[in-house]
């Protein structure tokens, strides 16, 4: 059976004077030799083109007889007119002005920034991106299929902004029992994603020009988020205990920190750090924004409680998502904040995007409601953890006193410094690059006033099998003569 071939919808416009013949030629000609026609489209019948434009069918059978004259289209009795391959067609055609109104400075900034390397690689140890294999992928179909079959007819047009009340318990108690959160429904915000928390937060609680604090080394997007909002950011050292409370500037008015596992280090904020914090906090008026991103996967060592179940003033938001735990593609995670900040934060929401996708959050709702995430979660950490104690092997035998993993227990990733400076070291990740391995430099997360060299290494998409290959290579690559064995 043929391939069913729809005609295309092309737009031509005949206002002003002069030939519409000619008129409607050239405008079909230059969508074919720009690629907006592409080869094998078909074009609208002579007769409906011209009930379009309000023209003689005459009119547009002499532009299409020119264009087949010229070997821009063919006509197939009983079939059509269709476009014909024309090879001087250019690969990305101008589609607007390039010069005209221009952005604020801030994203001229963050453009001019290199984005993340989104290519794939044989070895792709990249840090927060966990396996596409291990998502439930049948179980995930047939919770959106009856979620479609369920809801899709019965739910009014505009859904709540704060995320639908299902997912909204489903996740205050899901946190309660695996982080011990204090929250209930009314206290979670759903969003797309964990970035989209920190942007909402943001808007709720940062006047262009305060003073927000971040780790250094820290997470890069919640710092690009918060200064396209305006805030002054700065970056506060990060030691075997977490963020440095006493280097904390007096007149910040928030704190952005990854408590649990940083990012990227890995370290967990200690007790009394932690406590020291809150403190600070409560005497300075600051909120502090602690985002959980990944510490559900842990490796032997007791969680600690979040900074959310230790506020007793209303100063910390905590933010989190299902991207390690379930897929990226989800776009979904969520907040939980004092009722104090709620209101602003639904208005930000709505502002923002109004709401997210009520299928996919209906099926997630049922996805944690039936047990299936918990029971997720705890299957994909046995692979994570295989896949872990073999990169710490793979590092310890391949790399011996040349890099020190920072202690961590938990997350898809560990952070290891160089233990000598290498002037090179960019251009040695290059190469091990080109070799099919794809690792994140430690300085990429940190300011200019406190650069760090080594390395951050995830393990999320890796096999146990293939990691100790994988670090074989990175290693060659790091060697002073690239390319010995």
């Amino acid at each position: 059976m043929g391939r069913l071939l729809l005609v295309v919808d092309v737009h031509i416009s005949l206002a002003g004077r002069g030939d519409r013949t000619t008129r409607i030629y050239r405008q079909l000609r230059d969508a074919i030799v720009d690629g907006r026609l592409r080869s094998g489209s078909r074009l609208p019948p002579s007769r409906e083109l011209a009930d379009t434009l309000a023209v003689s069918r005459t009119t547009v059978t002499a532009a299409y007889e020119r264009l087949i004259a010229e070997g821009f289209l063919t006509g197939r009795v009983g079939a059509g007119t269709f476009v014909r391959p024309v090879s001087t067609a250019p690969a990305d055609a101008p589609t607007a002005p390039r010069q005209g109104v221009r952005p604020r400075a801030i994203w001229r900034q963050l453009a001019a920034e290199p984005a993340p390397d989104a290519s794939p690689a044989a070895y792709d140890f990249r840090v927060g991106v966990p396996d596409p294999d291990l998502f439930p992928l049948a179980t995930w179909r047939r919770l959106v299929a009856a979620e479609l079959r369920a809801t899709t007819l019965r739910r009014p047009p505009y859904a709540e902004s704060a995320g639908l009340p299902a997912l909204r318990a489903a996740i205050a108690r899901h946190l309660a029992l695996s982080r011990s959160v204090r929250a209930g429904a009314d206290d979670v915000v759903v969003t797309q994603g964990a970035q989209q928390a920190i942007d909402l937060l943001g808007r709720v609680l940062v006047e262009p020009g305060d003073r927000v604090a971040v780790e250094d080394p820290g997470y890069l997007p919640a710092r690009q988020a918060l200064r396209a909002l305006g805030a002054r950011l700065t970056g506060v050292p990060v030691d075997g205990e977490g963020i440095d409370v006493t280097a904390l500037p007096d007149d910040a008015r928030l704190v952005y920190v990854t408590p649990s596992h940083q990012f990227p280090l890995g370290v967990a904020m200690s007790p009394a750090r932690r406590h020291a914090l809150l403190d600070w906090a409560g005497r300075h008026g600051a909120v502090i924004v602690e985002d959980d991103y990944d510490s559900e996967f842990r490796y032997g060592a007791r969680p600690l409680d979040p900074l959310q179940s230790l506020d007793t003033a209303g100063r910390v938001v905590y933010v989190g998502s299902f991207a390690k735990t379930m897929a990226p593609m989800l776009r979904l995670g969520f907040l939980v904040a004092p009722a104090s900040l709620i209101p602003a934060l639904h208005a930000a929401r709505r502002v923002a995007d109004w709401y997210g996708d009520p299928v996919i959050q209906g099926a997630m709702a049922r996805f944690i409601d039936e047990g299936l995430l918990a029971r997720h979660v705890r299957r994909a950490q046995r692979t994570y953890s295989a896949r872990r104690e073999a990169l710490l092997a793979a590092l310890d035998r391949r790399f011996g006193d040349r890099l020190s993993v920072v202690p961590s227990a938990a997350g898809l990733h560990v952070a290891a410094r160089l233990t000598e400076p290498d002037p090179d070291l960019g251009a040695r990740l290059a190469a091990a690059a080109r070799q099919g391995v794809a690792v994140d430099p430690l300085d990429r997360f940190c300011t200019n006033e406190n650069r760090q060299q080594g390395l951050a290494l995830g393990f999320g998409t890796v096999p146990a099998e293939q990691i100790d290959d994988g670090i074989h290579r990175l290693a060659d690559a790091l060697r002073d003569r690239p390319g010995r064995r």
